[in-house]
């Protein structure tokens, strides 16, 4: 499955239409979550069925797209399935009970409700909604692609303005040119990433780069009153400021997971769970302006592009034995450099981490796909 997205451009009466298209969803995201909760036994086609009900139950609801009012089931029922799933594998602590939506920023189409024109620059939504013709914004070549290949469309609202993405049902194809080269990579703070040969990429660190305008912009939000229109500008100039950041983190990840994969033939790389690590308040976030975990979604998707192995080694005590000899040598986080009593090497902390786990990932021989999809955000 292939995304496009393009930027809407549209009346303001447009825009009003697409967010109440987006609350409706909502609505009935939060009705079929309310009767699973009060209904015993209730699955995934009984919610779809109630969609049916909602829309002759309230004018509103009949107004969006039959398939948009299913799409909102679905997203009741994953977060219910979600619930499940973490309750059967016992997972420790919170299972993740779902919840009311508060915050729904896109609507989904399924293969009704739209129609886009043959020069793949206009589409126009058919239902009830009134947000009628709109232009696209980019230079994808969705046009390109037949109309049955296109599953699903979604509208997003952003703090920029508005977006559209196409879901394709199409194969992308590459393929991978052998290196010969392997390599074992160990994220972190100081450098973004360390591999086996001792080659590193620094730490962009977005989040602190931008942490002035940032804290200046909040402060111009605190001195507003509430309900004025000074209050939503500012409220748009911060959001808008925190999406630049967000973008920037993904581009970072996406094309050093690129480059990483086009130029080896297998990677190696720790199984964190970095859930539980920013955890650490000292930590958190420098750990979250890091991004390690979609950096390390992208390596696993574009492994799977290439047809290469992308191995997840268990993290226990990479940092901690020597790569040469195997002694265990305890150090603490503050100490960046490794020097083993027995054998006499000293080396960069975590490049002797990436070189357990190349070790690890070889000796293991559980060279299997980590993953296959990274999530989109929405």
């Amino acid at each position: 499955m292939l995304t496009y997205e393009y930027k809407l451009a549209g009346s303001r009466a447009q825009y009003a239409a697409i967010d109440e298209a987006i609350r409706v969803c909502q609505f009935i995201r939060n009705k079929c979550l309310r009767l699973w909760m009060d209904v015993r036994g209730m699955g995934q086609n009984d919610l779809q069925k109630y969609c049916a009900i909602l829309a002759h139950d309230y004018a509103f609801a009949n107004q969006l797209n039959s398939t948009a009012r299913q799409v909102a089931a679905d997203r009741a029922w994953a977060a219910i399935s979600r619930f499940y799933a973490n309750c059967k594998a016992r997972k420790p602590g919170k299972k993740g009970y779902p919840k009311f939506a508060k915050h729904t920023r896109s609507v989904e189409y399924k293969k009704s409700g739209w129609k886009l024109e043959p020069d793949g620059r206009h589409i126009t939504f058919k239902d009830g909604c009134g947000i009628g013709r709109l232009r696209l914004v980019g230079t994808r070549a969705i046009e390109t692609f037949p109309i049955t290949q296109i599953k699903r469309v979604r509208l997003i609202k952003r703090a920029d303005g508005y977006s559209i993405q196409f879901c394709v049902q199409a194969e992308r194809v590459i393929e991978h040119r052998p290196t010969g080269a392997i390599v074992g990579i160990d994220v972190g703070l100081n450098a973004y990433t360390t591999d086996s040969n001792g080659t590193t990429v620094d730490n962009p660190r977005y989040l602190r780069k931008a942490e002035k305008r940032l804290k200046h912009l909040q402060r111009r939000l605190s001195r507003t009153n509430k309900g004025s229109r000074n209050r939503l500008k500012a409220r748009k100039r911060l959001a808008r400021a925190h999406l630049k950041v967000q973008r920037q983190r993904e581009d970072f990840a996406r094309k050093q997971a690129n480059a990483l994969v086009t130029s080896h033939d297998l990677i190696a790389f720790e199984d964190l769970k970095i859930a539980n690590m920013v955890r650490n308040r000292h930590l958190a976030k420098a750990i979250s302006d890091a991004s390690w975990g979609r950096f390390l979604a992208w390596v696993s998707y574009y492994g799977t592009l290439h047809a290469i192995p992308i191995i997840k080694v268990a993290p226990r005590f990479t940092s901690q034995h020597c790569s040469q000899c195997k002694t265990l040598v305890k150090k603490s986080l503050s100490v960046r450099t490794h020097v083993c009593p027995s054998c006499g090497l000293v080396m960069d902390r975590d490049e002797n981490a990436a070189r357990n786990i190349l070790k690890k990932a070889i000796d293991d021989g559980t060279a299997g796909q980590a993953g296959t999809n990274v999530p989109l955000s929405a």
